[in-house]
Formats: structure tokens, C-alpha cells, sequence
């Protein structure tokens, strides 16, 4: 259901006003009356958001009302997280715009009871032309299989499609619902386009109702049902219901009650991008469509890109066309619209530069790709438009984690838990399962918390547009920066060098940078970075949440950082010459990342990071020899621990500690011997350890990872003993076990581990057999064993000793190749 964007501001400003601490300042500054004012203007204005970002595509004085609004609001959930003398000028600004507000004419709308109608959405029909259709074969015949299987049980079963805009569900419903066999099978046949809201009487209008016939508008719900049933009734029937988007439950129960009235073995076809709306609906497991391989990708390409009745295509041309295919990842729209877009042009330099850009630059392919995948956004939550618009900051190509996304949305404000006692990394989860039943996230995999996924191309770009007017990426020579852009990320492409002599961007001595809430760094050149860059984003930028500049070449960062009274995320990492951190880092009461890692000549910490009450994320690279010297066993928030590079490390955690929320602990690259105290390490849920050497007490030896559920090791001596740790255990459900020549069998409590989903043996030399009780993992989903000698052997398909052990297992790699792929 649609929701405004700027409805998610408006509410945070609320809340924030609402909250404890803003109510005790108020009392203390005296300004409650101001305050109140503030709060009644904010949620008038909300009231009528919807209908002005849904009309503001027709009047640019809408657009520069919002524009303004937007600026407002930001500015005032600033102000209540400083909370100064402020509200006074707020409260003025905001009684303005609400003044204009009356003067727009504007209505009052819910987006929990209204719907707003998009001219973006088009209505769909059966009629195909299959001479352009490619590579859609194998899906179109395991949908006809499922048609043509008969249930006893049921009247009527339910197929889903489902994917992201643009990919092909409605093609794949044409090519079934037109095939000769479906006819033959189904008589009666309907084609409906579902209302956005699945609104009963217009459903059931559309099913009823002929395509020449007369409207049935003036009809009640009784009549309609009674056409219906009279329609269905004993008829065994096809119905596709085409682009769904609701998710109401109970409309749905009641016309399936309806529907269920035709013959036995009627079938619905249902499209949707979301697997939520799927899994509500579905009868048989949903057909997750996935995008054309390359070679029907060339083969569409070439369709819409020449005319080859009238000559040969140029071999230089079909070079730069394979090129640009590449870009489509599968995507038929996309592969159409840029053939579309080279038809009956012969210039090599014109094929070159749509190679060269990016795709969303292009006006013509936007017009045509765009809308279609900017219903998935428009469809979204108000909370999760910002939460999707914040992706934009990412790297592209990248595989990504709920952990990275954790720390970004946290640090922006942009997630809560939705329920009591709920930790904001479990929000983070539940919001991105939300944007994956939406189709706006792939190949997601889930280990107890942890998720791990990755976003489409042209998903990205998608976030890109969006968050083009809070969001910006710029270079170091960017002169400057629009009025309303609150957080910059330095792009590597832009960034490749700097006309200043003092390194400072020229945009951030302007004073539309003093409005910033993130800055962040993608450059991997270690000299963009200087002391007076971050110099100065210390002194312009008071009201950063996110400072995220890596591989920066200053030696000390300064003392003014405690300044920031506001930050939640530093990134420091990867500077190469960083020697010292302040005391005044540990003023920083609502940090919640703090990362330092890849800093080689970092010395002591400050002393009070026991201060740091806020801290959920800490990654740490030090010449320290005990991390107990600076408070860091304390703060009782901490839950992801990092420690890498920390070649004189010799004790973790001895004595008191205070860390029991730690779930995820990583330690790679240190010296050691390291004496670990695991055992007070209570809520720990993912371990790895790489490259360093252990020293396990008596009390670790002693079944201390209760609660563990991802273990990773990599070319640890200790691996043997580490395993032993894990015999009380039955909690993991990753196993990954890296370049270790020690591992010489695997444990026999394996099978004991009956939630494990992905076992991993990389380069275990001496690993020679499994163990028989392989076969009991019936919850094991993935199976990876690269060059293992012996045991690589004994797993060949079909042929090795170990084969009827894992023959079960759905996906199964060996050394490099898929041997079994079958997706869930």
C-alpha cells in the first residue's frame, strides 16, 4: 500500500518530540507551549501528504512546497537531538508552510484506508505475439505441468509467479494462458488485471465481465457474486490474476471462498513482485522467475537492435552489443528497450557511448525501465523508502549483509524495533525480509540473524533516483552541493584526484555542508583523506550521524571530534599513518559504530571507552597487548567485536567482563598466542577465527559456544580444539573450515547439528572421509568441498565412496564446479 516519504520524516519528528529526554528539556528551557505548537502544525501538515506527493508531478509550486517541507523537517529532528534555543525559528518556519498548506487546497488521506492510483501501472491483456518472446521454455512448461496435475483434495489450486519489474511475469502468463493445451484443458478462461487494492466488487467485475460488454458498475456486491458463481459454476476454468499488490488476507479468503466454486482442478495463475503476497496465496510453491541467460539475451537483443532480413548485423556492432547486454543482467524489458534504443543506428561511437553509460542516464531507456521498477518503491512503507533511499550509499556489485545494513540505518534513525524487547539488529532483518518479498533483494540466505543477499543493478540505480535529492555522489572536486542533499558518499569513479593544495573538497566550505548528517568514502586513494579534509569536516558539519573516510594519510584525528555530539558511525579504517585517537572520542554518548581497523601504527587507545555507553559495533586494530587497559570489556551494548591486525595482542577479556549481548566476535591476523576467554562470552553467536594462534583455557574447553550458530576457521593450528569446544553444542547452522592441514577428520558430533544449512571444506589437505551421519542433516542445503584431496575424491558425483552420504543435499560444489544445483 502506497505511503508518503516524507509522512516517515514527519513521523520521526514526532516521535522524537514525544520522547523522554526532548519532554525533560522542554520542562528545562521552558518552551513547551512552542513546542506543542510544533507538534499540531507537523501532524496537520502529515495529514495531507499523500495527496501532495501524488498530485505534485502536476504543479512545480507543489514540488518547491515539498522541497521546502522536506528542508523543515530535517532541520527540526536536528534541532531536537541538539535541542538549543532553535525551536523558536522551527516553529515560525513550520508555521508558514502550514500556512500555505490551506492555501493548496489539499485533501486529508490515510495511507492505511486510501489508495493512491498510479498512471505508471497499466493494464494488462492475454493477447501475445510469441515471435519475440525468448528463452522462456523451460518456465512455461513446468507452469502447464502444475496445470495440468490434478488435486483431489481442492476445487481450485493457485500458481504464483514471481520477480522484479521488468523481468517477465506477465510474458510467462501469456505464453501459459495462450498454449494450445491450456485451451484444450480449460474452456473457460479469464485474463484480469487485480485492483491495487483487491477491492472485492471491482475484482469480481473483471472477472465477470466480458471485454465488450457493458459496465457493471451500478451493481451491488450480492449481484456481482451471483454473476460470478453463475459464471464459474461446474466449469473448470483458468484464471490469471495479473499484477497483485495486496496483501489483505481477508479479501483474498473471501474470493477464494468464491472461486472455489467452479469444477474441480480449476487453476489460478497469480504475478506479483512480492513473495509475501505468494506465499498468502499459493497452493503450489511459488516460480521464482529468474532472468534470461546471456545467450537468449543476444538472441532478444538482436530481434529489437537490427533488422537482419534486410542485411548482416556489423560484427563490430554485435561486439559492443554483447558489451551492453552484459549490463541488462537478464532483464528482457531492459535487453528491449536498449535494442529499441540502437535500432537503425550504424555509428560504432553511438553503440560505444550507451556501452560507456550508465543505463539510468539515458532518457529514453528511463522512460521506459524506470516506472516499472519505481512501483515496488512507490508500494513500500515510509520507513522503508528511506531505508531502500539510504542504499544508494552502498557500493554496487558487492555482496551484502543485514550487519552492513544495521549499521547505516541505525546510525540514520531510520529503524526501530516492532516489538518490545526487540534488538534494532532484529528490525534490520525484518525490514529487509520486507524489501525481498518486494523483489527489491536477491539471492537472500539467513543464518540465525545474519542475512546475506545481494541487490540487482538496476535495483540500485532504482535507489539512486530515488534518493537523488537527500543523496549525493560527489568527487573531490566537487564545487558544490544542492541545498536539500543531506548525506554525500565520495565515489571512486569521480574522485580521481585534487586540484586544492590543502585537500579539502570545495563543496565542503560552502555553507549548504553544514546541513550534512553523512558523509562517506568509497575512494581507495590513501592521500584524499588529509588532516585538514577531516579537519574540516569536523568543524563545518556539527550535525553528522555517519563520518565514514577510510585509507585516509593523517596521523592524528583531532580533538574537536568530540564535538559531534550527534555522531553514531566513525570509519576510520585503512589509514595507513593514523597514530593516535583522542580522549574526547569517548564524549561521543550516542556512538553506536566505531571502526579503526587496518590502522597499523595505531598505538593506545583512549583510556575511557567504558564511556562509550552507546557502542553496538567496534572494530579494532592496535599495538595494545591487552584490550583491558582502555574499558573495552564494559560497555554492555557491544554486540559485533572485530579485533584484526593486533600483532602484540596476548590476553582478551581476562577478568571482569561485561560484554554479554556480544553476539559476533571475529579475530583474524593477530600474533598470539592469544589467551581467549570465551566462556564469559555468554550470548555469542558467530565466531571466526583467521590466521592466529590460540590459547584456550580449562573453562572453553569445557562446552562454552551454547548458543552458537555460525562458526567460521581459516588456517588456524588450533582447529582441532577448537571443534572439541563444540560437543555439547547442537546450535550451528554454518560450518566453514579454510586452508587448516591440521583438520585431519571431521568431528564425529556433526550430525549431531541437525538446523546446520551450509557445510564449507576449503583446502583441507588432510581431510580424507565424512562421516555416515551426513545423511541425518536433512536441513543441510549447501555442500562446498574444494580441493580436499582424499575427500574431494570420495564426494565425485555419482562415483565416490562419500556420494550416497550427500546425494540429498540440494546444492553441492566441488572444487569450483556445481555438481548438484537445485534451488529451494
Amino acid at each position: 500500500m502506497a505511503e508518503s516519504f516524507l509522512s516517515g520524516i514527519a513521523e520521526g519528528v514526532l516521535g522524537k518530540i514525544a520522547s523522554l529526554a526532548v519532554q525533560e528539556a522542554v520542562a528545562i528551557y521552558g518552551v513547551e507551549n512552542q513546542l506543542s505548537e510544533v507538534k499540531h502544525t507537523v501532524a496537520a501538515i502529515k495529514a495531507v501528504l499523500l495527496d501532495a506527493e501524488e498530485q505534485q508531478a502536476k504543479s512545480h509550486r507543489l514540488q518547491v512546497w515539498l522541497d521546502q517541507l522536506q528542508d523543515v523537517l530535517y532541520d527540526a529532528e536536528d534541532v531536537l537531538d541538539e535541542f538549543d534555543n532553535k525551536i523558536k525559528e522551527i516553529r515560525e518556519r513550520l508555521s508558514r508552510i502550514s500556512t500555505e498548506k490551506d492555501q493548496l487546497e489539499l485533501a486529508e488521506r490515510s495511507a492505511d484506508n486510501d489508495v493512491a492510483h498510479y498512471q505508471s501501472r497499466p493494464m494488462t491483456c492475454s493477447f501475445i505475439s510469441e515471435l519475440n518472446i525468448v528463452g522462456r521454455d523451460i518456465d512455461k512448461d513446468k507452469i502447464i505441468n502444475l496445470l495440468m496435475q490434478s488435486v483431489d483434495d481442492e476445487n481450485i489450486s493457485v500458481i504464483p509467479i514471481v520477480g522484479i519489474g521488468g523481468l517477465g511475469k506477465t510474458t510467462l502468463a501469456k505464453l501459459v494462458y495462450n498454449d494450445d493445451r491450456v485451451q484444450e484443458q480449460f474452456k473457460l478462461r479469464k485474463w484480469v488485471c487485480v485492483p491495487e487494492d483487491l477491492d472485492l466488487s471491482k475484482t469480481i467485475e473483471r472477472i465477470v465481465k466480458d471485454a465488450t460488454g457493458p459496465s457493471l458498475g451500478n451493481f451491488d456486491i450480492q449481484q456481482l457474486q451471483t454473476l460470478l458463481l453463475e459464471t464459474i459454476k461446474d466449469k473448470k476454468y483458468l484464471l490469471v490474476l495479473d499484477d497483485m499488490w495486496s496483501n489483505d488476507r481477508v479479501r483474498w479468503m473471501d474470493l477464494r471462498d468464491l472461486l472455489s466454486q467452479g469444477a474441480s482442478g480449476s487453476k489460478i495463475i497469480v504475478t506479483t513482485r512480492n513473495s509475501e503476497i505468494a506465499r498468502m496465496m499459493e497452493t503450489h510453491p511459488m516460480h521464482n522467475l529468474k532472468g534470461l541467460s546471456h545467450g537468449d539475451s543476444m538472441v532478444l537483443f538482436r530481434k529489437w537492435a537490427f533488422d537482419e532480413k534486410k542485411m548482416e548485423p556489423c560484427p563490430k556492432l554485435l561486439e559492443i552489443g554483447n558489451q551492453i547486454v552484459e549490463k541488462s543482467h537478464g532483464v528482457p524489458l531492459l535487453v528491449k528497450t536498449l535494442g529499441c534504443l540502437l535500432y537503425a543506428k550504424h555509428e560504432e561511437w553511438y553503440w560505444a557511448h550507451i556501452r560507456d553509460s550508465e543505463t539510468w542516464n539515458i532518457a529514453k531507456v528511463q522512460k521506459d525501465i524506470g516506472p516499472v521498477l519505481k512501483l515496488s518503491y512507490d508500494y513500500l512503507p515510509s520507513n522503508l523508502k528511506h531505508c531502500f533511499a539510504a542504499l544508494s550509499l552502498l557500493k554496487k556489485d558487492s555482496q551484502c549483509n543485514s550487519s552492513d545494513f544495521a549499521r547505516c540505518w541505525m546510525a540514520l534513525g531510520l529503524v526501530s524495533s516492532t516489538r518490545e524487547k526487540q534488538a534494532l539488529e532484529d528490525g534490520v532483518v525484518e525490514y529487509l525480509k520486507e524489501l525481498w518479498n518486494k523483489s527489491l533483494i536477491e539471492e537472500v540466505k539467513q543464518f540465525g540473524s545474519l542475512l546475506t543477499f545481494k541487490m540487482h543493478d538496476l535495483v540500485h540505480d532504482l535507489a539512486l533516483i530515488v534518493a537523488k535529492k537527500d543523496y549525493s555522489m560527489v568527487g573531490l572536486d566537487t564545487a558544490e552541493i544542492s541545498k536539500g542533499v543531506r548525506h554525500v558518499s565520495f565515489s571512486s569513479f569521480l574522485s580521481k584526484g585534487i586540484s586544492n593544495s590543502d585537500g579539502v573538497p570545495p563543496f565542503l566550505r560552502k555553507p549548504t555542508s553544514k546541513r550534512l548528517r553523512a558523509i562517506t568514502s568509497h575512494c581507495e586513494l590513501d592521500e584524499a583523506i588529509t588532516k585538514e579534509f577531516i579537519r574540516t569536516c569536523l568543524s563545518k558539519c556539527k550535525r553528522l550521524r555517519i563520518l565514514q573516510l577510510p585509507n585516509g594519510s593523517f596521523e592524528e584525528l583531532p580533538s574537536s571530534i568530540g564535538n559531534l555530539k550527534q555522531l553514531r558511525s566513525l570509519y576510520l579504517n585503512g589509514n595507513k599513518q593514523l597514530k593516535k585517537l583522542p580522549d574526547s572520542i569517548c564524549e561521543l554518548q550516542n556512538l553506536l559504530i566505531l571502526s579503526f581497523y587496518g590502522c597499523p601504527k595505531l598505538g593506545n587507545l583512549p583510556k575511557n571507552m567504558n564511556r562509550l555507553v552507546s557502542l553496538r559495533y567496534l572494530y579494532v586494530t592496535t599495538k595494545q597487548k591487552s584490550l583491558q587497559e582502555c574499558g573495552m570489556q564494559y560497555p554492555e551494548n557491544l554486540q559485533h567485536l572485530v579485533i584484526q591486525g593486533c600483532e602484540n595482542l596476548q590476553v582478551l577479556f581476562e577478568g571482569t567482563c561485561k560484554l554479554i549481548h556480544l553476539k559476533h566476535l571475529r579475530i583474524e591476523n593477530c600474533g598470539g598466542p592469544i589467551f581467549v576467554h570465551f566462556e564469559k562470552l555468554i550470548a555469542l553467536h558467530t565466531l571466526a577465527i583467521e590466521d592466529c594462534k590460540l590459547t584456550l583455557t580449562q573453562e572453553n574447553k569445557s562446552n562454552f559456544l551454547l548458543n552458537l550458530k555460525i562458526l567460521e576457521i581459516t588456517n588456524c593450528e588450533q582447529v582441532m580444539e577448537l571443534l572439541q569446544c563444540l560437543i555439547g553444542s547442537c546450535t550451528l547452522e554454518l560450518l566453514s573450515i579454510d586452508d587448516c592441514p591440521k583438520l585431519t577428520a571431521v568431528p564425529e558430533w556433526l550430525p549431531n547439528h541437525t538446523n546446520l544449512k551450509c557445510i564449507q571444506f576449503i583446502e583441507c589437505s588432510n581431510l580424507s572421509l565424512l562421516p555416515q551421519g551426513v545423511r541425518s542433516l536433512t536441513a543441510l542445503k549447501e555442500l562446498n568441498v574444494w580441493y580436499c584431496g582424499e575427500l574431494s575424491k570420495r564426494c565425485q558425483h555419482t562415483t565416490g565412496e562419500d556420494w550416497p552420504k550427500i546425494a540429498h543435499i540440494p546444492r553441492i560444489r566441488l572444487d569450483g564446479r556445481e555438481v548438484q544445483w537445485t534451488e529451494d
